[in-house]
């Protein structure tokens, strides 16, 4: 059974910084593509990044320059560092990894951007 546990969020004001981490079950996190979305009140689930087995991230645009996504397989642990937050980027945040067809989803974390 795959588990994934996202945490680090909370309340920033606009032009700050959180790190999130989504650390996973299991031993087959390494292998696995692993994806950061958000979703914020009254709006759909989006993606915000993903990054491959070997390291390879892709970035929405929204993202792209502010956000950075990586990877410790060693600790089964997804990061996304989020640089020069904006009251936009407030959401609750997931992460996702697909497996055997399915896709599982952690809890979700809550950012909130706001001063």
């Amino acid at each position: 059974q795959v588990q994934l546990v996202e945490s680090g969020g909370g309340l920033v004001q606009p032009g700050g910084s959180l790190t999130l981490s989504c650390t996973a079950s299991g031993n087959i996190f390494s292998s696995r593509a692993i994806g950061w979305y958000r979703q914020a009140p009254g709006k759909q689930r989006e993606l915000v990044a993903t990054i491959s087995p070997g390291g390879y991230a892709n970035y929405a645009d929204s993202a792209k320059g502010r956000f950075t996504i990586s990877r410790d397989n060693a600790k089964n642990t997804v990061y996304l560092q989020m640089n020069s937050l904006k009251p936009e980027d407030t959401a609750v945040y997931y992460c996702k990894m697909a497996m055997s067809g399915r896709d599982y989803w952690g809890q979700g974390t809550q950012v909130t951007v706001s001063s």
